[in-house]
């Protein structure tokens, strides 16, 4: 299991770096076009990409701060930041939606003349795209938010770039110069839901929120099926980060059951069963119980 992580982990860096340098240099390629041929649709796409590298780059550097071995304190490490940079890239996908939607507001109003050359950036634009997205799929864009949120970002931009070819060629057969702005709205719409749904995720992490796929009272329900246990209390799962899940719990015995093998026994349980592999487990007895409800009545 370890290896793999790891294993994941240099692939989903690589990918990443591979990403942020394809994005970055065609930015700038794109801003100088946008200029030149005064169209919106090709500046909001360069716009993208300019948020796309700072997400790269941020997701990126999370993976570097990440490894950074835990400290005093930190006692987890800096593996939560990759949450916190999942979380800015999510809020950033949302903010970049907005400015699109207020600049197309201002182009329906005022429709500017675009070169039919925008097109061919923009082809280019969904090259670049494509070959970026492929890359972030070889990394773990399932399980990994942080992966997932840069690779939402190229995948907002993807469409931005269909988007500008599709409005290049309604300007360019029917001098349909609306299609720009029509383009930049539905591609901002996209945007905005990939967005919150990431900001969401996010949000639930850093809340310490269970993680989706554990369901705690059927956690808690198996465990005291375990023969030998009573009950169970004061269960706790949380993600430190995507891939790292981590739970507490009180689990009440029978006073003649070895405490040490039982221990044993409930993690291995837990990381068979539930791929829980970093668990606290406070074994009690039953006087324990008798204390307990003594003081609760």
């Amino acid at each position: 299991m370890g290896h793999d992580h790891s294993h994941g982990h240099t692939q989903n860096k690589k990918a990443l770096l591979i990403s942020f340098l394809f994005i970055f240099t065609f930015m700038i390629v794109e801003v100088i076009g946008g200029v030149v041929t005064n169209s919106l649709a090709l500046l909001s796409d360069a716009g993208h990409m300019l948020s796309d590298a700072a997400a790269l780059g941020l997701s990126l550097a999370a993976f570097y701060i990440g490894e950074k071995a835990s400290d005093k304190g930190k006692t987890y490490g800096y593996k939560r930041f990759e949450i916190v940079a999942a979380f800015l890239n999510g809020i950033t996908l949302i903010l970049v939606s907005l400015y699109i939607f207020w600049e197309a507001y201002h182009r329906f109003v005022d429709t500017p003349n675009v070169s039919p050359s925008m097109m061919i950036i923009a082809v280019i634009g969904l090259v670049v795209n494509v070959i970026v997205a492929w890359i972030l799929m070889r990394g773990d864009t399932e399980h990994n938010l942080n992966v997932r949120s840069a690779f939402l970002h190229v995948l907002g931009d993807m469409l931005g770039s269909v988007g500008a070819i599709i409005a290049g060629l309604l300007i360019y057969f029917f001098n349909w110069n609306v299609a720009d702005p029509i383009a930049s709205v539905i591609v901002a719409i996209l945007i905005v839901i990939s967005g919150w749904r990431v900001t969401k995720d996010s949000i639930h992490i850093l809340m310490e929120g269970s993680p989706k796929n554990v369901d705690t009272e059927k956690v808690s329900r198996s465990l005291s099926e375990i023969q030998g246990v009573i009950e169970v209390h004061d269960l706790h799962v949380w993600c430190i980060t995507s891939e790292f899940t981590a739970m507490s719990c009180h689990v009440v015995v029978r006073d003649d059951v070895n405490r040490d093998a039982m221990l044993l026994q409930l993690s291995a349980f837990l990381e068979e069963e539930y791929d829980i592999h970093h668990a606290t487990i406070q074994i009690e007895g039953e006087s324990v119980l008798e204390g307990h409800h003594h003081c609760c009545t």
